[in-house]
């Protein structure tokens, strides 16, 4: 069966550990330099002493507590020593092991380096055991100091480590030439500062046992060196295990003990206990008949000053600042739950608590809760007034979008793209494999231009299909106006959006299971759509487009009386007449459509919440919009900088690092923050 030692010298503060703690030490040790075997054995430990229960005491020290922690991962069982040879190999290991003076050096390293720039001054210091333990303390100056000085710092702060650490012999190392020559009395100190410095190191170092102080080179002072550097070096320490400490003013000076009064801060409680405990009133009449009416639903309990409630016998008056610390701790303390301003009023009064300004005050919290502002609920309401687009003109202006994907049809064939006419809403629509703008260029070519002539205007999205350089280039070359709605904000293109919800709702009752010849019933959807009176002009497309409604296939079925009464001889004649009077038709139909959309107008703008920010504002937007958000994230993200107004509406952002974001965001995606 293998044997193992495991041995340790107590260094510094472990020499004081009570005789149970030395114990509890040597099986910490131990359970560290064999991990493996505790955690994959059973152990037993043998002794007479009660560490199982020292272990199990809530009213152990910090240290026991937390080595007790550190042994409850492992299956320890504690058993008394049956014999005396039974603990044989422990005690023998015990006694044999030789003092620290008896074996080994006792002799503590310490290299120290100051450093002092015009953006600071720190040291670095490194502290190694006689074992090879070393200790890393990169330390920052809140004061400025010159190089001799911050030299000195280092020298004496490491100093005072060393000693803390249990350090008795020292070797120093610094690469200051003016410091390592003045402790060896080599150098004179002239300047006052210099000669406190060298006063206060001298008396420290006459605590050691024995010490030695070594000039070095930068070079092999370079780790010293990197931490007083930390700042800007460090990429080149690779130890992570590095001890920050802040010195808030210099060694050499004296300390000066500063005695402060606390005195409570005025507040609204004052006339009002002044009154009750002293009668005193304000000069004017009229303020003193309101503070005694005040004052009659006020008492002085054990010096604090009540308030005679409704809800509460008693309610204790608070100071602004206790109140803030009351209010916060209500709605964002181990038992708040961000609860509204009022319910948070309402919380302060039920647990006993007054002042004048608590609704107000709760208010305000939560308003200002950066939690509650970034969960908070979504919008629903519109915050501007309608703005209907109108055009006077056929084919002049259309508006486009991108549907999909479906699932995928002959050609691998999943996207749909629509283009709808704002006048007559003829709609074109064609089946994609993939979204470019090649693609786009190609359909609006085929579709649009050859077949209604040039465009005026365009409207559609921000995707880069539609935005992109090669669109815009070709859209420059026709004299096409561009126009992009805002993100998130797919209302400003309507009536695309509507059209692209009929189509689908047509094709999903058309097709049944048949899920993927959705591009061959389109062009039937399509013929249904374009020889269907719209509501908003009491046409069909066809008709508005054509000056005439086309045969439908029941006619031919069951013939109509246009079918069966048929001539070729005077059909061309009436196709004419109906042409020359397609402009009155069309005056008749942009009047009735700007009725439809006054109408529309009122009825949505009686359900606007007014919301609009100014530039300089600081907003939250909803993190929906371009990514997908999981159950609990915030709903919103942010805060953003508004920069620019671009429309009634539409705002452009600048974002916390100063970038301006790409594409203007509306109104309703967007929501106050406050800071």
């Amino acid at each position: 069966m293998p044997v193992y030692y495991i041995s340790r010298t107590l260094q510094g503060a472990e020499l004081k550990y009570t005789n149970i703690e030395k114990l509890a030490l040597a099986l910490v040790t131990a359970a560290r330099k064999l991990r493996p075997y505790f955690q994959s054995h059973q152990i037993v430990v043998l002794t007479n002493h009660p560490l199982k229960r020292i272990f199990s005491s809530p009213e152990a020290s910090g240290r026991m507590i937390k080595w007790a922690v550190e042994m409850s991962e492992y299956g320890i069982e504690f058993r008394s020593r049956p014999a005396i040879k039974a603990q044989l190999l422990a005690d023998f290991v015990v006694e044999m092991t030789t003092t620290e003076e008896g074996t080994s050096t006792s002799v503590w390293m310490l290299h120290v380096d100051g450093s002092s720039t015009t953006i600071g001054s720190g040291a670095g210091i490194l502290l190694e055991s006689p074992q090879g333990d070393k200790i890393r303390y990169a330390i920052k100056f809140l004061f400025a100091a010159s190089n001799n000085e911050a030299e000195y710092e280092a020298l004496i702060t490491g100093i005072k480590l060393s000693l803390s650490a249990g350090a008795q012999k020292l070797v120093i190392h610094s690469d200051s030439q003016l410091v390592v020559n003045q402790i060896r009395g080599e150098y004179e100190a002239k300047e006052e500062n210099m000669m406190r410095y060298l006063t206060q190191a001298n008396e420290l170092l006459a605590r050691l046992e024995s010490y030695e102080i070594k000039q070095i080179p930068r070079i092999e002072n370079e780790e010293a060196d990197y931490l007083a550097k930390l700042g800007s070096s460090l990429a080149n320490i690779d130890s992570r295990k590095i001890i920050f400490l802040t010195i808030n003013r210099k060694q050499n000076e004296e300390s000066h003990q500063n005695i402060f009064c606390a005195q409570e801060e005025p507040s609204w409680k004052d006339d009002i206990i002044n009154y009750l405990k002293h009668g005193t009133l304000p000069t004017d009449r009229a303020e003193a008949r309101k503070l005694r009416m005040r004052a009659a639903r006020f008492t002085i309990i054990d010096g604090e000053l009540y308030k005679r409630g409704y809800s509460q016998p008693y309610l204790k008056c608070l100071t602004p600042s206790n109140a803030e610390y009351v209010l916060r701790e209500i709605h964002e303390g181990i038992c708040g739950n961000h609860s509204g301003g009022r319910s948070l009023a309402g919380k302060a009064l039920r647990q006993g608590y007054f002042w004048p300004t608590m609704k107000h005050d709760a208010v305000e919290l939560a308003k200002h809760c950066r939690a509650c502002q970034e969960h908070a609920n979504l919008h629903h309401q519109p915050a501007t007034l309608l703005q209907p687009l109108a055009t006077p003109l056929p084919f002049a202006q259309w508006g486009m979008d991108l549907v999909g994907p479906f699932p995928q049809a002959t050609g691998q064939r999943k996207f749909l793209i629509v283009a709808v006419d704002y006048f007559t809403k003829w709609v074109e629509a064609e089946p994609l494999a993939r979204i470019s703008e090649r693609e786009v260029i190609k359909f609006l070519w085929q579709n649009v231009v050859c077949r209604f002539g040039i465009p005026q205007a365009l409207i559609s999205d921000n995707g880069t299909q539609f935005s992109g350089s090669k669109v815009k280039e070709w859209c420059r070359q026709l004299s096409i106006r561009q126009f992009f709605t805002s993100v998130g904000n797919p209302q400003a293109n309507g009536q695309t959006e509507v059209t692209n919800r009929t189509l689908v709702h047509h094709l999903k009752v058309r097709l049944g299971n048949a899920k993927g010849k959705w591009v061959d019933e389109l062009p039937s959807v399509l013929w249904v759509y374009r020889t269907t009176p719209r509501t908003s002009t009491g046409e069909s497309p066809f008709n508005l487009a054509y000056g005439t409604e086309a045969v439908t296939p029941a006619e031919i079925g069951e013939q109509s009386w246009r079918v069966k009464q048929y001539a070729p001889s005077t059909n061309d004649q009436a196709l004419r007449i109906s042409l020359d009077l397609i402009d009155e038709l069309r005056d008749e139909v942009s009047t009735r459509a700007e009725r439809y959309r006054n109408c529309m107008a009122r009825a949505y703008n009686d359900r606007v919440k007014p919301r609009n920010f100014q530039v300089g504002d600081l907003v939250l937007r909803r993190a929906d919009i371009l990514k997908q958000v999981a159950k609990l994230d915030p709903k919103w993200e942010g805060p953003y900088k508004v920069v620019e107004i671009v429309k009634t509406g539409t705002y452009r952002l600048q974002n916390v690092d100063g970038k301006i974001l790409p594409r203007p965001w509306n109104v309703a995606n967007l929501r106050k923050f406050y800071a």
